[in-house]
């Protein structure tokens, strides 16, 4: 009997180390693929082969020779940068309304925020599109800057932002808030120097997923901005394209695809303890 019980303890490891790893190489293959047609030119790209057997920066060379995806990628840095700065701003101060301010109404407002980001990019695209050629200061029209691309990618993540980061303030202890009042902090104090210190998991969470949805979103990038100066990486890539598929330029594709996933891969291996503590707080009650 006893054998009987090990034998299957050491079967359903082995299932579920089995299924690990297939999870993963399915995961990291198309990008270890990537990363190999990166390296090759010529007719090796046509090639199929699953280990490297040639190196060339050819691909990269092409990339960065490109007059405007140098200036596509520092797009790409300075919109998602803004848009996760407004973004942890707006929601930090609106979590602090909404997890410790009492008034009428604040679960239809915490609803209503929810709902924004039920509607998918396609179903306000046209209203947004107008109101961002509606935009001018002046001489200054929105529309073809990256300032039209932060606008709408923080509409669209404030409502995650929002949930996360009231969901963890609730979870705080009311007595740090109490002693801060009785030592005469203001509001702004309280959520500067006695929340924001407790909350990094959260914000580093939120935070690095905004980053990573302004980063990878092309519709709004492609409808938004109509010059090689304004446009971000993901535009960039997809215009890199030729006339048919035997005009495609396959390896500076990929060599730009690699160029522009490692930052992220770099950023989700450096905070992932962040990652997982934020996502999963709020989840267990003491």
């Amino acid at each position: 009997m006893g054998a009987t019980i090990d034998l299957w303890k050491i079967t359903k490891t082995v299932l579920f180390y089995a299924l690990v790893v297939f999870i993963v190489v399915v995961s990291v293959f198309p990008f270890y693929y990537a990363i190999l047609t990166s390296f090759k030119s010529g007719t090796d790209i046509f090639r199929i082969t699953y280990w490297p057997v040639s190196f060339s920066f050819e691909n990269y060379q092409a990339v960065f020779s490109q007059g405007s995806f140098p200036r596509n990628l520092l797009n790409s840095i300075f919109v998602a940068s803004v848009t996760v700065i407004l973004a942890l701003f707006l929601a930090v101060t609106a979590a602090f309304a909404l997890s410790r301010v009492r008034f009428r109404g604040r679960g239809f407002l915490l609803m209503v925020i929810l709902a924004v980001s039920m509607f998918p990019q396609i179903a306000v695209l046209a209203g947004l599109f107008e109101l961002v050629r509606a935009v001018r200061i002046g001489d200054w029209q929105m529309y073809n800057t990256p300032w039209a691309l932060i606008f709408s990618y923080t509409i669209f993540t404030l409502p995650f932002t929002v949930w996360v980061l009231t969901t963890f303030m609730r979870d705080l202890p009311v007595e740090i808030e109490e002693a801060a009042i009785v030592d005469g902090a203001s509001p702004w104090i309280i959520i500067t120097r006695v929340f924001m210190p407790l909350m990094w998991p959260a914000l580093v969470t939120t935070g690095l997923l905004a980053f990573i949805g302004a980063w990878n979103e092309f519709l709004f990038a492609l409808t938004f901005t109509s010059s090689n100066d304004t446009r971000t990486v993901p535009v960039a890539i997809a215009l890199l394209s030729g006339g048919s598929q035997y005009e495609i330029p396959w390896g500076i594709i990929m060599a730009a695809s690699v160029i522009v996933t490692v930052p992220l891969v770099i950023l989700v291996l450096i905070f992932q303890r962040k990652i997982v503590s934020g996502l999963t707080a709020g989840g267990v009650k003491g």
